[in-house]
């Protein structure tokens, strides 16, 4: 399911990157996707690209347990505090979901343990409250790889606009971060979603074709961290 998941994001992944992401060997990548076959999904293969699986195949029904799908409830309250709008109205779509399927009694244990479970934001933090848009839009130009436009407001209000090509969304601070390439500053750059004012997907897709991974960018952060106690990111 992880690698039906993956190759389900629209991007080829190749056997390096499969054995490497599941840590297994090629021979248990091979197995996996013949398995992978059989039940019925389709697979594609093309030379230096990679595996992937056809657009508009879609997972079938998964079974959760009673404890999946509490866990599932149990995570409310820090999607309200940490995700923006659109994240949390996709999760309650989500669970709406859980519940149709769900026989009554576990449907009912399900909703007793989310009233039972409460989140509690004091009156004078709520402006900390997540409230944008925009991270179900990064998400898919990360993964389309499409240019997006925003209008970001710095540290001192004073607003610019940036042509961006993210590579990954990250939460540290209590706060989402954009890692991006930055056409106007041309290097990657950390953008605090709750500062973008104005943002915009376009159609274009990536003009570079070598960017680093969000792993290793925040590697490198880290490191810098270490030699600069006092970098921004501490």
């Amino acid at each position: 399911m992880g690698m039906i998941t993956l190759l389900q994001g629209g991007k080829s992944r190749t056997l390096v990157e499969l054995k490497d992401h599941f840590d297994i060997s090629e021979r248990t990548v091979f197995r996996d996707l013949r398995a992978i076959v059989e039940i019925g999904v389709p697979v594609a293969f093309e030379p230096e690209k990679g595996y992937s699986i056809g657009k508009g195949f879609f997972l079938p029904p998964v079974s959760l347990t009673l404890e999946e799908a509490n866990a599932l409830s149990m995570a409310e309250p820090l999607i309200i505090r940490f995700a923006d709008k659109s994240i949390q109205q996709h999760y309650a779509l989500a669970l709406q979901k859980i519940k149709m399927v769900l026989g009554r009694t576990q449907r009912e244990g399900m909703e007793q343990v989310q009233a039972q479970t409460a989140h509690f934001i004091p009156d004078k933090y709520e402006h900390l409250m997540p409230a944008t848009d925009y991270l179900t839009p990064l998400q898919q130009a990360i993964v389309q790889q499409k240019i997006v436009h925003i209008t970001y407001e710095n540290a001192h209000g004073e607003p610019s606009h940036r042509e961006l090509e993210p590579i990954g969304l990250t939460f540290y601070s209590l706060n989402w971060h954009l890692v991006a390439w930055c056409h106007l500053r041309h290097e990657y750059r950390d953008f605090r979603v709750s500062r973008i004012q104005k943002l915009r997907v376009s159609l274009e897709p990536f003009r570079r074709n070598d960017h680093i991974s969000l792993q290793e960018y925040l590697q490198n952060a880290q490191q810098e961290i270490e030699k600069n106690p006092n970098h921004p990111l501490t």
